[in-house]
């Protein structure tokens, strides 16, 4: 195992799967089980998966000037998220460069739970309350159950009533087998699923029901590598691993603008005042590159970092690369030249021994109008 400073109370369950508990964000995480990585992608994409995501870092801000704290750090006009409903923010630098990514949970008039994940929010966050009315701790003992998939409302309904009624980007708090929780319509796989944060003496109890109790309906505990083939289907983004931090450039010091990185929308319209706000708008229109989708013939996945050509021209690089099973499909994101973020241009991709041909194509490939996510009822 890698050495970690973090623990999750289920790290005896992950080792029971066939986990070695490699690191992530300084938590031991189990990255693979003894079963197939494809099959928990099928689960989660059919029936449902449960994953220990409590890797993510959870932070409490509150005070009478806890908002505006948060309205300066994060994208998102915060007066507009009310108690009960969260939001997706970025975070940039002064120089108006993306730096991490968040959840913004109101909680309360002046309590908020911020949930992210390797970027550098944490340490912006801790200089901000500095001299402020207000306070930061960092939660590393609620943990993060992430319960993902078409049947996952199905099972919840038999425990929690009102779960059907909690709109996409909503949380409450209730029970769940008699241990107090915070059920919150998020996740980070595309289809309608739940985070369920618990105090990590409570974990172990709830992630043995929800199996044991949802086997009939098909849930089954999924590894933490499957995110890699859910979010490549579904667009979402994993810093660093997208990132100039992992692939820099030439020329240019590490960032990358949300411009680039297809992030531009977290900013919430008409919104001007936030850390890197003037950079921000004044690099709009001055890509070096953008993401973008992949499709590539054959069955053979593009591998991290692979060179994307047109001829003997380098257009881009892949970020991450996946096989479908259930669609047959080899897809990847990639970070593109910007004349080549656009749909049906034909590229190779010199893939370690393998040349895989294929073709740009638009984001996501699940589920473009997201309604499985943010179906009602």
């Amino acid at each position: 195992m890698t050495t970690s400073w973090r623990s999750s109370t289920l790290a005896d369950r992950h080792r029971a799967l066939g986990s070695s508990l490699e690191d992530w964000n300084g938590l031991a995480t189990a990255w693979t089980y003894h079963s197939d990585v494809q099959d928990h992608h099928v689960a989660v994409r059919s029936k449902a998966g449960l994953m220990d995501v409590s890797g993510l870092k959870k932070l409490h801000l509150v005070g009478p000037h806890a908002s505006a704290i948060l309205d300066y750090a994060t994208t998102r006009n915060v007066q507009k998220i009310t108690p009960g409903r969260s939001a997706y923010a970025a975070a940039l630098n002064d120089e108006g460069k993306f730096i991490d990514d968040c959840i913004l949970y109101r909680t309360g008039p002046n309590s908020w739970m911020v949930v992210h994940g390797a970027g550098g929010l944490h340490e912006m966050l801790s200089a901000a309350v500095v001299g402020r009315n207000a306070a930061l701790l960092f939660d590393d003992d609620l943990h993060d159950l992430s319960l993902q998939g078409p049947v996952a409302v199905d099972f919840l309904d038999r425990h929690v009533p009102g779960i059907r009624q909690l709109n996409y980007f909503h949380h409450m708090q209730t029970t769940l087998f008699g241990a107090p929780v915070m059920i919150s319509r998020t996740g980070y796989t595309g289809e309608r699923g739940y985070e369920i944060f618990c105090k990590g003496v409570d974990a172990p109890k709830i992630w043995d029901n929800i199996l044991e109790d949802g086997k009939p309906d098909g849930i089954v505990p999924v590894c933490f590598t499957a995110l890699d083939l859910l979010r490549v289907e579904s667009c979402l983004l994993f810093y660093p691993y997208d990132n100039s931090e992992m692939y820099p450039f030439e020329q240019d010091l590490a960032g990358d603008t949300l411009w680039e990185l297809g992030l531009d929308f977290t900013v919430s319209p008409g919104k001007t005042n936030f850390r890197g706000a003037p950079a921000h708008f004044a690099l709009k229109g001055r890509e070096r590159f953008k993401i973008y989708g992949l499709l590539l013939d054959g069955t053979v996945a593009a591998e991290a970092g692979a060179g994307v050509y047109d001829g003997d021209a380098k257009v881009g690089v892949v970020t991450c690369g996946m096989v479908s099973t259930l669609t047959g499909q080899s897809m990847a994101l990639a970070r593109m030249d910007v004349p080549y973020a656009t749909s049906g241009k034909a590229i190779v991709v010199r893939s370690g021994q393998e040349t895989l041909s294929g073709t740009t194509h638009e984001l996501p490939f699940d589920d473009p109008q997201k309604k499985k996510r943010t179906v009602k009822g």
